[in-house]
């Protein structure tokens, strides 16, 4: 059975860490297609890791919108990572987000 990760899961905070333990999944991304992952829900946001090893990151502000963030696989020390814009629910499809900013679609299923 999956879990479909929604708005209502998230609260204010924010992580930008490789996610340590995550509860196994279904993705998929512009650009990468769908694969499995390991994903990260925690009170500020939603966490997997891509099929190239880089990490992304959601970090939810509110009525389920958020920010988007890629952290390369091999970040260095004090780099910032790369802001991939607001990303927003998409209507009819639950646990996925649009961003605009780099027309970025993304959907998170958590099976259980």
């Amino acid at each position: 059975m999956r879990f479909l990760v929604t708005g209502a899961v998230f609260v204010c905070g924010l992580a930008l860490a490789v996610p340590a333990a995550g509860a196994p999944g279904q993705c998929s991304m512009t650009g990468h297609g769908e694969f499995g992952c390991d994903v990260n829900v925690d009170g500020g946001g939603i966490t997997f890791v891509l099929p190239e090893g880089d990490v992304f990151v959601f970090a939810h502000e509110a009525d389920g919108e958020g920010l988007g963030y890629l952290i390369a696989a091999d970040q260095q020390p004090g780099r910032s990572p790369d802001e991939l814009g607001r990303f927003v629910p998409i209507e009819g499809e639950q646990s996925c987000w649009f961003g605009a900013k780099d027309d970025i679609t993304f959907c998170v299923a958590v099976e259980q």
